[in-house]
């Protein structure tokens, strides 16, 4: 089989079997398609410990973050493994490529006035703006991906419990908590703005079990990709004093609740993190926050 054969095959299983974002899955095949052209003629099947080894070594000299080198050597590791599963190889030869050690970076999260301030920027007079408003009430209350709000329908709703049922990383499902607001919002984009934010020469689908909650102007479900261009565009109208990005609402949902007493399981089962140790770097991020308000304040400081 051709390596480029091999490679959309590869892309069909992790978005279809692995259910990887959009924007994962596409990183993924493109570290993967770096590494089939650098291999040339060479074959993925002849592919072993020592040429994974010298691969790395080409790559090093491109001064890539830790965190691009470490996904690159996540790619090729899924790569191999689909291809030890489909019997292409008989063994993975990335599994014993350790990643680089990440440096240790605080997420950076937005205080409770700055997100008010984002969303009160909004114009919710027009069905578009109202839906937009409504996602980022959304995720602001919920913690959720990017990726799993779009892939919201309406059979995941269960509003009269204020719960949502989502689908994140691997297909793992979890429930996340609404509050009274975000649900007011919610309730009043799909009654009053869902139908009316598609033109007029198209029909949004009916609100069916398998029907997408957040629709573009076509009545198509919105993708992550577009819903990350509207929320950089709303911030970008806000002109806060720092670099606000898309998923920094999910961690300053994690920072709140730690902030406010919230136990740490709780947030991790909220967030749907696989191991605790990711939902303790906003015990790290709550702590500094509280240090460097006090430095601010205190006279004596």
């Amino acid at each position: 089989m051709l390596n480029k054969d091999i490679l959309e095959q590869f892309r069909a299983y992790i978005i279809v079997e692995k259910n990887f974002s959009e924007h994962t899955a596409k990183a993924y095949v493109s570290d993967v398609l770096s590494f089939l052209i650098w291999l040339e003629e060479g074959r993925v099947e002849n592919v072993d410990f020592n040429k994974i080894r010298e691969y790395l070594r080409f790559i090093h000299k491109y001064n890539y973050k830790k965190t691009t080198i470490s996904r690159k050597i996540s790619a090729l590791r899924t790569f191999y493994k689909y291809l030890y599963r489909e019997r292409i190889v008989e063994t993975n030869p990335v599994s014993g490529i350790s990643a680089p050690k990440k440096d240790k970076t605080l997420p950076k999260f937005l205080s409770k006035d700055e997100v008010e301030q984002i969303l009160s920027n909004i114009n919710i007079e027009k069905p578009s703006g109202f839906r937009n408003r409504t996602i980022l009430e959304l995720l602001w209350a919920t913690g959720m991906r990017i990726s799993e709000l779009s892939g919201l329908n309406f059979g995941d709703l269960n509003l009269e419990h204020n719960e949502i049922k989502v689908f994140g990383k691997g297909s793992k499902e979890r429930i996340v908590l609404v509050s009274d607001r975000a649900k007011s919002y919610l309730e009043r984009y799909i009654k009053n703005a869902r139908d009316i934010v598609v033109r007029k020469e198209f029909k949004a689908p009916a609100p069916a079990e398998d029907s997408p909650v957040f629709i573009n102007n076509t009545g198509y479900r919105l993708n992550a990709r577009t819903i990350r261009e509207v929320i950089n565009s709303i911030v970008e109208k806000t002109e806060l004093p720092k670099h606000v990005t898309p998923h920094m609402f999910r961690h300053s949902f994690a920072t709140y609740l730690i902030e406010n007493g919230a136990d740490l399981r709780v947030v991790q089962d909220l967030l749907g993190h696989a191991s605790i140790s990711n939902t303790q770097i906003y015990t790290h991020i709550s702590t500094k926050h509280l240090t460097d308000t006090y430095n601010k304040a205190h006279p004596r400081a």
